[in-house]
């Protein structure tokens, strides 16, 4: 049995998502970051990212994590890779090119996106969206986002998926990091090519479900 570690609330969403994908059951274990409780430590606290328990199963305390029949591996794009890697099908790598391809879009996404993506979220979450700063620092971070998407556009506009010109386990790591940029008010729309193909991605039941589930759980 896999065990996911983590709420969909989290970067976990991109391993229930494949999950789905893959027609996978897994376990999941609810873990909550711990900065969104008053206090992590508290007796009646949740599973969370402080918990004793939780960094029994990684010490980072990082979520998510993943147990697949006693081997443990965090990193949510890397837990992704294995996972499609070694259930196979359409969704994983045909040969050792695409496996290559597939790394190379996940630490494109993690080093080149996320981190501009991410102060969009965060001011948006903190509601500082309309103060003078929260602007600045949206502006700021669309800017730097244009060259990286500008790349992904060029390629999507070309082979129209990530790796092997159909949907696999690159896309769905791409567009969830992707998708932390639609925060912006007017980024995506700038790339097409981006928009489209994130559009359809989003419009996979697969998805769907997790999102739902998302939505479902508190803020």
């Amino acid at each position: 049995m896999t065990r996911i570690y983590g709420v969909h609330r989290s970067r976990a969403s991109r391993n229930y998502w494949l999950a789905n994908e893959l027609g996978l059951a897994v376990e999941e274990v609810p873990v909550i970051q711990a900065y969104r409780l008053p206090d992590p430590a508290a007796p009646d606290a949740p599973l969370n990212t402080r918990s004793p328990a939780y960094l029994a199963v990684t010490p980072t305390g990082a979520i998510p994590a993943m147990e697949d029949d006693g081997f443990v591996l965090t990193e949510s794009l890397a837990i992704n890779l294995y996972l499609a890697r070694k259930h196979g099908g359409t969704l994983a790598p045909a040969d050792l090119r695409e496996e290559a391809q597939m790394v190379q879009w996940a630490l494109f996404a993690a080093t080149a996106i996320e981190p501009h993506a991410m102060p969009i979220v965060y001011a948006m979450m903190e509601g500082r969206q309309d103060t003078p700063e929260g602007i600045a620092e949206i502006e700021a971070a669309g800017q730097a986002l244009r060259r990286p998407l500008g790349v992904l556009n060029g390629h999507l506009a070309a082979e129209g998926h990530m790796v092997g010109r159909r949907f696999t386990v690159a896309d769905v790591n791409t567009a969830e990091v992707v998708r932390y940029a639609q925060a912006h008010p007017t980024l995506i729309p700038e790339f097409p090519a981006v928009a489209s193909w994130l559009a359809a991605c989003q419009a996979r039941p697969a998805f769907r479900e997790m999102w739902a589930r998302r939505n479902a759980e508190p803020l």
